[in-house]
C-alpha cells in the first residue's frame, strides 16, 4: 500500500510564485514597447492608406464606381 504525502497548498503556491518570478525577471516595460511600436506601425499605416485614398486616381475610380452603382 501507498501512502500519498500531499503538500500544503501554501508550499505549492510558494514554488510557483518563485518559478514565475525567476522567468519573468528582466521583462520589465517589454509589453509598453511593443505596444508603442504597434502604435506607430498603425498610424503609420493610416497615414499611408489616407494618402492612397485622397490621390486623384482612386478617387475618381471611386467616384466612378459609385456614379455607377446608384445609375
Amino acid at each position: 500500500m501507498f501512502v500519498r504525502i500531499q503538500r500544503p497548498v501554501d508550499a505549492i503556491a510558494r514554488r510557483l510564485w518563485r518559478r514565475m518570478r525567476v522567468r519573468f525577471r528582466g521583462d520589465a516595460g517589454m509589453t509598453t514597447a511593443e505596444y508603442a511600436v504597434g502604435t506607430i506601425a498603425a498610424v503609420a499605416f493610416a497615414g499611408l492608406l489616407l494618402k492612397v485614398l485622397t490621390s486623384d486616381t482612386v478617387s475618381a475610380a471611386l467616384n466612378g464606381i459609385i456614379e455607377e452603382a446608384l445609375s
